[in-house]
Parts: structure tokens; sequence; C-alpha cells
């Protein structure tokens, strides 16, 4: 049996790049949910599905095989025990990923997989509803959050240094957006689980937040 971490919380929380560390601190598995679910779709690309057709989505999204591992330090997306790495950030593959991601069947195949390398493997796992639905029995479970403020400057500042020109109360605006539509959707909504530990990443620094989660894990549990 795996030992299991779940982080949870909104958009611009830190979640991925706080859950990385922690993993590699640990020596754990980062689960890179979002990458899963674009393997899932470079296969249904492969497999010329039509993206309209959710009924044939859904029929052949049950073949496909994913998993992830680390060799020397680096993460490595397998689809069927082949290394797909270098094909998941094209354009066609985000398109088919953000159509087949609502498909109800692909979420129950590739739920069963994440349960799967939980547990086999010790890992971390980071979303929206991971401590409530797809690691309810997780060892530890982290609510990770920080104000609509806080998040905005941080994306705000994330942008800038791209070059791009961006306005702070747009970004802002969209934030608290996400927030009330992640919150009250009907399927896997965005909440604390009663057994989660808060964490408020508003006033502390990425290490603070590894250093805060990492006490809490030793803490609460040596897997």
């Amino acid at each position: 049996m795996g030992c299991n971490i779940a982080i949870d919380g909104p958009a611009g929380a830190g979640k991925s790049t706080i859950a990385k560390k922690v993993a590699g601190e640990l020596s754990f598995i980062y689960v890179d949910t979002g990458a899963m679910y674009r393997a899932m779709a470079l296969f249904l690309l492969n497999r010329k599905v039509d993206c309209s057709n959710e009924e044939e989505i859904g029929e052949v999204c049950t073949q496909a095989d994913i998993s992830i591992e680390y060799r020397d330090g680096e993460q490595i997306v397998l689809l069927n025990g082949e290394n797909v790495n270098a094909h998941l950030r094209s354009e066609e593959v985000g398109r088919m990923a953000s159509v087949s991601s609502a498909n109800p069947r692909v979420r129950e195949h590739l739920l069963m997989l994440q349960r799967g390398l939980a547990q086999s493997h010790d890992v971390v796992m980071d979303g929206r509803d991971i401590g409530t639905v797809i690691l309810p029995r997780a060892e530890v479970k982290i609510y990770l959050t920080a104000s609509a403020d806080t998040r905005a400057k941080r994306r705000y500042l994330e942008l800038s240094e791209k070059g791009l020109v961006c306005d702070f109360e747009e970004i802002r605006k969209d934030i608290v957006e996400r927030d009330e539509r992640d919150m009250n959707r009907e399927v896997s909504p965005l909440k604390q689980a009663e057994d989660a530990v808060l964490v408020d990443s508003s006033e502390l620094s990425i290490d603070a937040v590894v250093a805060e989660i990492l006490r809490i894990y030793h803490e609460k549990v040596e897997c």
C-alpha cells in the first residue's frame, strides 16, 4: 500500500508547485493529473475518435493504460507503456483534453488509474477534489488556499514577467468567478475535506509552505 498526500485548493494557490516540491522532499511520486488527461486525449486522437461523439469517446477511453513514473528525476507519462512526454503539449492535444475531460466515462477510467497509482506507490496528488473524491482515505490531506488578492498578484507578476500586458483587476475578477464555479459545480465541487488541514499561503513563501506541509506529514503519520 502506498502513502498518499492529497492537496486541494482553489486556482492560483500554488498547489502544483508545492506538491512537486513536497514529493521531491519525500521521494514520493507527484501524480500530474492534468498530464494524465492529456495522455488520454493523445490516445483518442491516435485512435481518430470524433471529439464530438461522446459515446465513442466513452467506449474507446477504457483501452488506455496511463501511468506516471520517474526516470533520472524526470516525470515520464506512459501511455500503454510508451513514453509520450514529447506529444502532450500540442494545441491539438490540449483541445481534445478540454473536450474529453468532461466525459463521465473518461473521468471514471482515469479515476481508477489514479487510485491504482496511489495504491501501489507513495504519491502526492493535487487538484480540486483529491481529498474528497479521488483519495478520500489519504493519510494526509491539505487544503491549500490564499486570498483572491494574493493569487491575483501572483498571476499578474507571472504574466508580466513573460512580457504580457495584463490588468490586475480583470485577473482578480476571473479568479473570484472561477472560485464560484468550482465551488458550486454539480460534479466534485471544490471544498475542504472534513479531515484536511487548512494551510493559507497568503503570507508564506513557497519554501515555508513546503516546510509546513512536511511538518504536518511528520506529525500525522510516517508511512
